[in-house]
Order: C-alpha cells, then sequence, then structure tokens
C-alpha cells in the first residue's frame, strides 16, 4: 500500500491510470490534463505540450532515498509527471547528509522516504508524492510506467529488471561509489522515440529545383540548409513550390547533401520549377530495441562518456559487479583506503572477468583507486548521476529523446591528488560528522580547506540554487573564517519555481538571493551565506572593491548574460581569482574552468555574434514568423516605449530639444517627429480616443502600407534582370482588411488601446471580460479614410541603400517646422506621459497579446504562419529553454571541478571542460585551453601577468610620472610611447611639451585624474594602466597591463 500528500483536486480526476497502455509508450487515451503554462514554460519549450502530456500521465517508482536518488526524484517531480512513489525501508544517518540535502540532523533515526516524501511534495503541487510501504516485490512494481532503482543489490536489479522487460514497464537503474556512477535503461523491444533530437525542423527556402532522374535542390541566396547535420536519414517536405507543384506536400528522403543543395531524386517526370518553395525537415518516429538486463550486463552496449578514457567503461562495469560481490561476501564496502579490502576486491574484479563473455584488460591501479574511494560518496556525484537518470526517466515517459543504450559508466578520479598517494586509516577516519562520506574520499585535511573557503556565487537562479545546494552538502563556508556569498538583484516568478528548487510558491516576489541562502542555510546550519541584491558592474564596485576580492578563494558564475560573464572574467583576471564559468540552453550544457596563469580566460575566445535580421526583410520583406515578431517588438518600442522616453526628457530638460539637434543624420529628424506625434498629433483625451486611435494604427499597418509597397513593385513586377520581383525570400503581400469579428484583428484593437492609454495615463472603462464588447461596439463607429497611393515614395530593398538613408541629412527647414509645432512644457499643465517597460511573463498586461496580434497580422499580410502566444514568447521574449536536469547534471560537474581547485591541482590534464546534450545523449570532455603565451625581452607572458608597481616610495610620497617612466627602462628596459588609463591618455610621444613637462613632475595619480577628468573613488587603492613600448632595439613590444598602487 502507499500513503500520498493530498494531491490537488485536478490530479484527483487522473488517477485511473491505464496500465494496458504502458507497453506502447503512450497513454494517450487517457484524460487529458491542462499544462500549468505559467509554472512549465521554459520546461515547455525543452519537451514541447504533446511530450509534457504523456509524462502527466505517468507514474514513477523510485527506490532507494539517500544522495542520488533524492537528486533523482527531486527532478522527476520539478518535471511534472504524473505521480512519484519513493521507496526506502532504511533510516536517515547522520552520513546521508554529505548528500541527501532533505535530511536534516533531526531527522536521523526516522525512515527515509517518510522524511523525504514532505519536501519533495513541496516542489510541485500537481504531482503526487506518496510512499511505497512493505517488501519491495516484482508485484508492487507492475502498477507503475517507470522504476528506478538506486542503492540496490545486483540480485534485486536482475530479479526486478528481467521482470520489467516482460511486463512492459520502463526499468531504468543508477548507482553512486564514490567518484564513479553507473546508469541503466531497459525501455523494452519495442520503443517508440517520437523526437529524438528535440531540434525544431529545419526549413529552407529554396531556388531552384532541377528535372532530372538526379535532381539537385538549391537553397536560396546560398544559404545553408544544415540538413548534413542531421544524424538520421533526412526527409522533406515541400510547400509553395510553383511549376513543378507535384513536390508539394509529398515527403522526400533527401540525398547527395551538399552545404546548399540536395536531391530529392528523379523529377524528370515533373512539371518545369518557376519559382517559389519551402522545403522543411520532416521528423520522423524510431524504434529502439533494448536487451533484458540479464543479457545487457553479461554483453553490454555502453555510451562512452569521456572519450580521454575510451576504455573506463569496461573496467567500470567489471568493478560495479566486483563491488556487489564484495558486499555480498563482507557485507560492506571496501574501507576507505585500505590495501588490504582493495586486493581482496581485485581478486573478485578479476575472477568475474575471467568468467564474463567479453573480458577487458583490467587495470589494477585505476580498479584499486575505485576500492579505496568506494565508501565515500559526494553531492556533485549524486547531482551528475541523479541528474542524467531523471533525464532518462522523462525520455521514458515522454518518449522524446534517445535514452542511453544501455549502460553509462562515469568516473572523476582525477579529482583526487595528482600525486596520488594512499591516506592512513586516521585520515580518513569517520569522526561522527555529516561531512564522513567526503572525507572518506579526499580526508580531513581538505575537508579543513573546503569548510574555510571564501566564494562569490554571482546569480542566484537555477544555476546558483544547485551550485547552493552542493556547496552546503560539501560544507562549504562553514568554518568561521569561510563564508559564500552570494548576489542578485532579480526577484522570485511563477516560471522560477520549475527548476530553481530552492524556492516555492510563498516565494513569489522575495528577493532570489536572501531566499536561496536561507533554503541553503535550512540544509545546513552551520553554512555562513551572505546574500547581495547587486549587479555586478562597474557601478558596483564600491562593493566588489579590492577587499573583497582579495579575500576571495574563488568565483563560480551562475549567470545568464554574456555581458556579466565577460565583467566577471575580467575583475577574476584582474584579482588573479579562479572562475568556474557554466551555463545551460534546454538540455545542452557546457562547463568551462578558468585558471590563474593555467587557462585561457572566458573571453579569449567567443560565440559568433547573433545573426541579426536584415533592415528590408524586417521593414517590407519578411519570409517567417522570427521576421514579423522582431517587428511586432520593434512596434512595442517605438509606440509605447519610446514616446514616452522623448516626452519625460523634453520636459525634465530644458536642453533637450538643443542636445537633439546635435544628433548627426537623419536621427533628430526622427526624435522630433515622435516628440510632435505624442504632444500633438495622436495625443488622447478619452480611452474612445484611444480605440480609434488603434482603429486607424490597424489600417496604416496591415491595409495602407502593403497597398503602398504593392503599387510600387506589383505582382508581377521584374528586375532589371528580367526576373520575378517577388521570388525567392521576397514572398508577394496582400492588404488585410480589418474585420471587427475576427478575433485576431479585435486583439490587436484592445491591446493597442489598452497600451496606448496607459502611457497616457488614461483609465480602461471596463474589466478585461467585458473590454471586447466595448471595443468592438466601438470601433464599428470608426470609418478610415480610402487608400490613396503616394507617387514618389522610395521603398528600399536592399540593406546598403536602407542604411545610407538613414545617415543622411536631414532638412533643416523640416526640422525647424516640427520644433515651432511642438508645445511649451509650461503649456502642457504637469502633463506626464510613461514608458511601458516589457513584460513577457504577466498574461494581464496585454504586452504579449500585442505582440501575438501585431506579428500573426503581419504574417497574414505575407502568408506565412502564424505563432501561438507560446511560441510567439519564446521568440519575441528571447526565452533561453530550460529544465532542471541539465542545470543540476551541470553544476554537479562544476562542483567536481571545484574538488580539484581547492586542493591546488597545476596540471591541465586534471581539469575538464565540459559539452553536453541530454538528448542525443552526447558527452565531450576536453582540457582546458592553456593560455596563450606572449614575449618581450625574451620575458615570457599570459593574460594572467601584469607588472605590480607600488606607487608608494618609502618615504612614503608617490611616484610621479617621470619617476614611473624611469622605473620601466632601468627595471624592464621598456621604454614608454604612450600610458593611458581607461580612455584617457595620460602621456605619449606626441603630446604637447608644455602638458608633458608639467605632468612629469605630478604624482601619478594626480595625472590619472587630470587626464580623466575626475576623480578616482577613495575605495580604489590601485588603477589599471596601458602601455605601448618599445625594447633596446627600437622594435614595438606587446606587454601586460600595469597594476599601479597608490594607496
Amino acid at each position: 500500500m502507499s500513503r500520498d500528500n493530498s494531491p490537488s483536486p485536478k490530479r484527483r480526476r487522473l488517477e485511473n491510470h491505464c496500465a494496458s497502455e504502458v507497453n506502447d509508450n503512450s497513454c494517450d487515451m487517457m484524460e487529458p490534463q491542462e499544462i500549468d503554462e505559467g509554472l512549465y514554460s521554459r520546461q515547455l519549450y525543452v519537451l514541447g505540450h504533446e511530450a509534457m502530456r504523456r509524462m502527466g500521465t505517468s507514474s514513477v517508482l523510485i527506490c532507494g532515498m539517500k544522495g542520488l536518488g533524492v537528486e533523482l526524484a527531486k527532478n522527476v517531480v520539478l518535471a511534472g509527471v504524473r505521480s512519484v512513489t519513493i521507496y526506502d525501508p532504511e533510516e536517515v544517518k547522520l552520513s546521508h547528509l554529505s548528500s541527501q540535502f532533505f535530511f536534516r540532523a533531526e531527522d536521523v533515526g526516522k525512515n527515509c522516504a517518510e522524511v523525504s516524501k514532505h519536501r519533495l511534495a513541496e516542489l510541485n503541487s500537481y504531482v503526487r508524492v506518496s510512499v511505497l510501504e512493505g517488501t519491495l516485490t516484482t508485484e508492487a512494481v507492475k502498477q507503475f510506467n517507470v522504476v528506478a532503482l538506486t542503492d540496490s543489490d545486483l540480485d534485486t536489479q536482475r530479479e526486478i529488471g528481467d521482470f520489467c522487460h516482460k511486463h512492459g514497464v520502463y526499468f531504468i537503474v543508477a548507482s553512486t561509489r564514490g567518484l564513479s556512477g553507473q546508469i541503466f535503461c531497459d525501455f523494452g523491444e519495442n520503443f517508440r522515440i517520437v523526437d529524438a533530437t528535440g531540434e525544431q525542423p529545419i526549413s529552407v527556402l529554396i531556388s531552384h529545383i532541377s528535372r532530372e532522374e538526379k535532381s539537385v535542390v538549391t537553397c536560396s541566396d546560398e544559404a545553408r540548409h544544415n540538413l548534413d547535420n542531421v544524424m538520421e536519414d533526412v526527409y522533406v517536405t515541400f510547400t509553395e513550390v510553383e511549376g513543378m507543384t507535384e513536390v508539394n506536400g509529398r515527403e522526400f528522403k533527401i540525398a547527395g547533401i551538399g552545404p546548399f543543395t540536395f536531391s530529392i531524386g528523379d523529377t524528370s517526370s515533373f512539371g518545369q520549377y518557376v519559382k517559389g518553395g519551402i522545403a522543411t525537415e520532416v521528423k520522423k518516429p524510431k524504434i529502439v530495441s533494448f536487451k533484458t538486463f540479464s543479457e545487457s550486463l553479461a554483453a553490454p552496449e555502453v555510451i562512452v562518456s569521456d572519450f580521454a578514457k575510451w576504455d573506463r567503461p569496461g573496467q567500470l562495469h567489471v568493478a560495479y559487479q566486483a563491488l556487489h560481490q564484495y558486499v555480498k561476501e563482507v557485507g560492506q564496502l571496501p574501507r576507505p583506503y585500505n590495501k588490504e579490502d582493495a586486493a581482496r576486491f581485485i581478486t573478485i574484479a578479476k575472477s568475474i572477468n575471467d568468467a564474463a563473455k567479453l573480458k577487458v584488460e583490467l587495470d589494477e591501479q585505476l580498479l584499486g583507486k575505485i576500492a579505496y574511494v568506494a565508501s565515500g560518496n559526494v553531492s556533485p556525484m549524486q547531482a551528475v548521476i541523479g541528474s542524467i537518470t531523471a533525464q532518462e526517466v522523462i525520455k521514458a515517459c515522454s518518449a522524446k529523446f534517445q535514452p542511453i543504450k544501455q549502460w553509462f559508466y562515469f568516473d572523476a578520479l582525477e579529482a583526487l591528488p595528482e600525486e596520488f598517494g594512499e591516506f592512513s586509516a586516521e585520515a580518513v577516519a569517520p569522526t561522527g560528522s555529516r561531512y564522513d562520506a567526503q572525507v572518506a574520499i579526499f580526508g580531513h585535511d581538505v575537508q579543513k580547506k573546503i569548510e574555510k573557503l571564501r566564494w562569490f556565487i554571482v546569480g542566484a537562479g537555477a544555476l546558483g540554487c544547485e551550485l547552493l545546494k552542493n556547496m552546503a552538502m560539501m560544507g562549504v563556508g562553514t568554518s568561521p573564517e569561510g563564508a559564500v556569498y552570494v548576489t542578485d538583484m532579480d526577484t522570485i516568478e511563477k516560471s522560477n519555481l520549475n527548476r530553481q528548487f530552492l524556492f516555492r510558491p510563498w516565494h513569489i516576489q522575495k528577493p532570489k538571493s536572501t531566499t536561496a541562502v536561507a533554503a541553503a542555510i535550512e540544509m545546513n546550519p552551520s553554512l555562513h551565506g551572505v546574500a547581495h541584491q547587486n549587479r555586478v558592474c562597474a557601478d558596483t564596485e564600491e562593493t566588489y572593491n579590492d577587499t573583497f576580492f582579495e579575500a576571495l578563494d574563488g568565483v563560480t558564475n551562475a549567470l545568464d548574460n554574456v555581458d556579466a560573464r565577460l565583467y566577471m572574467d575580467r575583475r577574476c583576471i584582474y584579482y588573479n581569482k579562479p572562475l568556474l564559468e557554466s551555463g545551460t540552453l534546454g538540455t545542452k550544457g557546457n562547463v568551462q574552468v578558468i585558471l590563474p596563469h593555467i587557462t585561457e580566460s572566458y573571453g579569449s575566445s567567443q560565440d559568433p555574434p547573433e545573426k541579426s535580421i536584415p533592415i528590408c526583410t524586417l521593414k517590407n520583406f519578411p519570409n517567417a514568423i522570427e521576421h514579423t515578431l522582431q517587428w511586432a517588438r520593434d512596434a512595442f518600442e517605438g509606440i509605447f516605449v519610446q514616446p514616452g522616453d522623448y516626452v519625460t526628457h523634453y520636459l525634465t530638460d530644458p536642453k533637450f530639444i538643443e542636445r537633439t539637434l546635435k544628433i548627426q543624420g537623419m536621427q533628430p529628424l526622427e526624435i522630433l517627429t515622435q516628440l510632435k506625434k505624442a504632444l500633438v498629433d495622436v495625443k488622447p483625451s478619452s480611452f474612445e480616443d484611444c480605440v480609434k486611435w488603434a482603429r486607424q494604427l490597424f489600417q496604416d499597418y496591415y491595409f495602407n502600407t502593403i497597398a503602398q509597397l504593392l503599387y510600387n513593385f506589383p505582382p508581377d513586377h521584374v528586375t532589371s534582370t528580367n526576373q520575378p520581383f517577388w521570388s525567392g525570400p521576397k514572398r508577394c503581400p496582400k492588404p488585410v482588411v480589418f474585420d471587427v469579428k475576427n478575433h485576431t484583428h479585435l486583439d490587436f484593437v484592445v491591446a493597442s488601446s489598452v497600451l496606448f492609454a496607459q502611457t497616457y495615463g488614461i483609465k480602461v472603462p471596463k474589466s478585461r471580460d467585458e473590454l471586447r464588447g466595448y471595443v468592438e461596439e466601438v470601433v464599428s463607429q470608426v470609418t478610415v479614410a480610402p487608400f490613396v497611393p503616394q507617387t514618389g515614395v522610395t521603398i528600399h530593398t536592399n540593406d546598403s541603400d536602407a542604411q545610407a538613408a538613414l545617415s543622411g541629412v536631414a532638412d533643416q527647414d523640416d526640422i525647424e517646422r516640427i520644433v515651432n509645432t511642438i508645445p511649451k512644457v509650461g503649456e502642457l499643465n504637469g502633463f506626464k506621459m510613461a514608458s511601458l517597460e516589457f513584460e513577457k511573463d504577466d498574461d494581464t498586461n496585454y504586452h504579449m497579446d500585442f505582440i501575438v496580434a501585431t506579428s500573426n497580422l503581419r504574417a497574414a499580410n505575407y502568408s506565412i504562419p502564424p505563432a501561438d502566444k507560446h511560441k510567439s514568447k519564446l521568440i519575441a521574449g528571447k526565452i533561453i529553454p530550460a529544465i532542471a536536469t541539465t542545470t543540476s547534471m551541470i553544476v554537479g560537474f562544476v562542483c567536481l571541478e571545484m574538488y580539484k581547485v581547492i586542493q591546488g591541482h597545476k596540471k591541465l590534464s586534471s581539469y575538464k571542460n565540459a559539452f553536453i546534450n541530454l538528448a542525443l545523449p552526447i558527452f565531450g570532455f576536453s582540457e582546458p585551453i592553456a593560455a596563450p603565451k606572449n614575449k618581450y625581452n625574451d620575458v615570457e607572458w599570459t593574460l594572467w601577468d601584469r607588472f605590480d608597481v607600488q606607487g608608494i616610495k618609502p618615504d612614503g610620497t608617490e611616484m610621479t610620472l617621470e619617476e614611473f617612466i624611469a622605473y620601466f627602462k632601468t627595471r624592464h628596459g621598456l621604454e614608454i610611447s604612450m600610458l593611458s588609463h581607461d580612455v584617457a591618455i595620460i602621456y605619449s610621444f606626441f603630446m604637447q611639451a608644455d602638458k608633458v613637462q608639467q605632468r612629469m613632475k605630478m604624482p601619478l595619480s594626480e595625472v590619472v585624474n587630470q587626464a580623466g577628468k575626475k576623480k578616482t573613488p577613495s575605495y580604489v587603492r590601485s588603477v589599471v594602466l596601458e602601455i605601448c613600448c618599445t625594447n633596446s632595439s627600437d622594435e614595438d613590444v606587446d606587454t601586460p597591463y600595469v597594476k599601479y598602487t597608490f594607496r
């Protein structure tokens, strides 16, 4: 029987789980459920609605509630399956607190499952969490879709696994032993994967299809189609092809793939291609067959986790069987660093290997290390294996992504001391501490180092929460000298709860940093957590100053933007602090280790900039929904943000117009036109005026502008080379006639009216439910003027012409005429205008309503398939898809690297940068890239080096500029030709002689202040100076920067 927490009423209707539907991994016939898009929004962009619905019908049994089991259960509950049942008959021990983050010291002696149940249930009110009581039997597991065993013996794995295979229950095993882990998956003989990669289908514009036996399909504008990146056979379907219409709506398997072309076979019997067409990749389901546990144990298929250890899976496969046998014979795992126990373990491993059908060449030194640390466990390893296992559970429930087939092994034994030596029994002996299991691996001395650490976590979102959990379990910053600093300026939102697991619904609108630190302290009351709510940037350097950084042992970024990452990278370089960098994107994640004087920095290499949409494509020739959504976002800024900004500046800055007129190009005319428009032309006095304005805006956007475009370039227009103008990426548009009964048309007018009214402080007279009827009534009475085409209108067809027009010079008469029509500030009688701040996650503020309607109407103009609100929010809001499994796994890898940093590992080969895609699944590890070396005067240096110059002389006075220059000549053999700070030139060979003479006798810090025209803040003890130098041969040389300390 099972006991459960009270499920939500919505869930009670779903308890009629249909076991007969388990075999084909689709419970689609069960009662459908609503998906809480506010909670699951980021995860929905990873899995999709259909996969989430399948998960919502799935019941999961997780056996074992120690560190590994709770990590697995935490991620599965967050993901949103129907129910999670947990099983663990054992009692909580103090040593479990090394990695079981839901156990507290007062829980010792209580049942592991009962203690875990309530805390797991808090993570997601939509998931029923219950405890399976009694004995784990084959009959007990039949009721579940997925069974996952942790902390289990080999006999149980074999019995339950083979039974599950026979009865159509998906079966998973996960284990960790010290610094290694194991996962096994069996999803039956005919597991159907709906989508193996999770990537969006590739879609490309077509410029030509040849009519021949071995056809050639050519992509438009020589754009790479990227179909060659797909690992399976590729199928495409065509739409909108003119002439060769036979291909439309048909599927073709492509062949002969090149970067810009592909073949669809014989097209000789088809019509002649004329123009147009879109080829779209067709995602094909695939069937995967799994062997039983017993069969796979004897003949394993493995996924290599680290190609630098390509032979490791075979070693670990034998080692894990040997550990099971050792426990069976001895009653416990090998004792930490016990030679006798290790020797016995190796003997068992040899006998198992000798009896195996597939033998491996055993590495006794490796086996010895495995035995030495097998009895230990650490939170980061549980995070890695538990998170990957949770993703496999999600795959089983959702039929999305490629499962592990069938064994996965991972180890981080390189985290042990680089000069590996055996610890004495005393060095790893238990002391009745919560850290005993960690001490069993690294020893008491390393544990003391961990507790004394002063570490800075930048960000308290998903990555930050996982980092705090792991550091609390590890004991980071728990001694009187230690501390963990966390900063994040954001507050908690509902969408955070799906993966930022330290937060609960009652925390919404509270600061992330203080809430996360409080939750981590609850996990480990000894943690000295300090929460800040600051952005890391130049403005907060008074807080994060020399004193702060110099006291740190390291920094871990948990950020979601490149600018902040680059800033922290520069700070860590300046203060010579190790930086652990990571990031996630859906099922993909990466880790980068940045070490002073060893590796390159984060900023040493960057991704290419995001490809921007050409101006002409946005303004006149969109061909994809991404284009119309960006156009809608630009419209939001242009209507509801910029006018309010301009009006506010005009009202508060007496010199606003004067400053505006000094701007180069066409911008003054644009700004002043918007200002006049906001204050005179469209200024409403009532909400009814706002509705009328919105109706006219519809007419301008979707009828008049398009009609003018077609007047300039009719549908049959041809280019100078006699080619159809409307072809390739240029889709011929059609005007949209307003229809008050059309839902999207009215959506646009309603949202535009409300937002326009908000900028002018006009109250909306009706509630949201009543508003549509009111607007429909008002807009029905509005009459718009018929369209009259204008002659002489220039519409740019390429970006170079458009850019040239923008950089032109505005007519001064036009500017003067507009300035004269703008009301004086005194005439506006205290008028104010607001600027709206775009917020995508508030479904009541009409922001996304405006974006969706604006974009989809534009799409209707150009016959582009529309996007629903969910997809529109992803693209327009630039949302980063996220799922809890990737985040917790990546942080596990980060904290494994942290052990190496703490111990002072120096070899590049000891560290691992990680590149993971859980969907495929692919695991890539590499050594960090060494810091590139430069040289001056036979002195080698890297980006981590600098000239440290102490500006205060023994007599207490400060070095002058002249003395500074002389110091470099005599000390380093370098002649300074230019010296600068920030953007100010302090000294140069071409500077005026009288200025040079004056500055030479001044203290250098005063010269810095004079050149920069600002005083150095009192909290700054040193400044960065850049030097240009020549050597004794008068050759220019590259040199490090200078850290000049003057206080």
